[in-house]
């Protein structure tokens, strides 16, 4: 199995990949919304973008957050008349395997 991609950018791109976690930082940091429930919009807008690796970092963190099973999976398939079928399709696995790689 290949570097993941992410760590990738991070080791090649150091300054710039420094400023994007200075970002996501700042937006985590937002106010309105729980940990849990910023994960779930996440989860919700990489299955919108067909990104299937986001949708499993994210369930991941989801999980880690406290979201059940079935609001992880309910946050890929709120895209169904949104996005389509083939989202659906193409990101529910990978949410599955964010799910798996928490241990309980």
């Amino acid at each position: 199995m290949g570097k993941n991609p992410f760590q990738i950018f991070q080791d090649e791109f150091p300054e710039l990949a420094g400023r994007f976690n200075d970002l996501v930082d700042a937006q985590r940091s937002l106010k309105g919304m729980d940990p849990k429930t910023k994960q779930l919009v996440n989860i919700a807008i990489q299955t919108a973008n067909r990104n299937p690796m986001g949708v499993k970092m994210h369930s991941f963190m989801a999980k880690k957050q406290g979201a059940s099973r079935d609001e992880i999976l309910g946050a890929v398939v709120l895209n169904l008349h949104l996005s389509g079928l083939s989202n659906v399709l193409d990101c529910l696995p990978s949410a599955l395997e964010g799910l798996e790689s928490v241990e309980d």
